[in-house]
């Protein structure tokens, strides 16, 4: 069975900084999609970066974080990592770890960790 657990959430200042990690287990895959998204109060969930696991590689930032968020990821460890960056109190929000295998069509979320960032 698959499981995505989510650490690092947390409180923050504007202007400041966390850093979020993902640790993948229970399966192996081969072509995926791995990364972040956010649930801000009242809003849609949206993307907040992604790794795509293929020939070749990418990588996907939501407009909204690029140049501030870098993700990575460990693949002998499976873990993903958010280093976030001059948060904004826009980035207050749940944030969800989420994998996308593409081989078999499933995907799996954590249950969310939450980043509040104050004025």
């Amino acid at each position: 069975q698959v499981h995505l657990v989510e650490t690092g959430g947390g409180l923050a200042q504007s202007g400041g900084s966390l850093i979020l990690t993902c640790a993948i287990s229970g399966g192996k895959f081969t072509v995926y999609e791995m990364g972040w998204y956010r649930r801000a109060p009242g809003k849609k969930r949206e993307l907040v970066a992604t790794v795509f696991r293929g020939s070749p590689d990418k990588i996907y930032y939501g407009d909204s974080v690029e140049g501030r968020f870098i993700i990575s990821t460990d693949n002998a460890k499976n873990v993903i990592t958010l280093q976030m960056g001059n948060l904004q109190p826009e980035d207050t929000a749940v944030y969800y770890c989420h994998l996308d295998d593409r081989e078999y069509g499933t995907e799996y979320w954590g249950k969310g960790t939450v980043v509040g960032v104050s004025e």
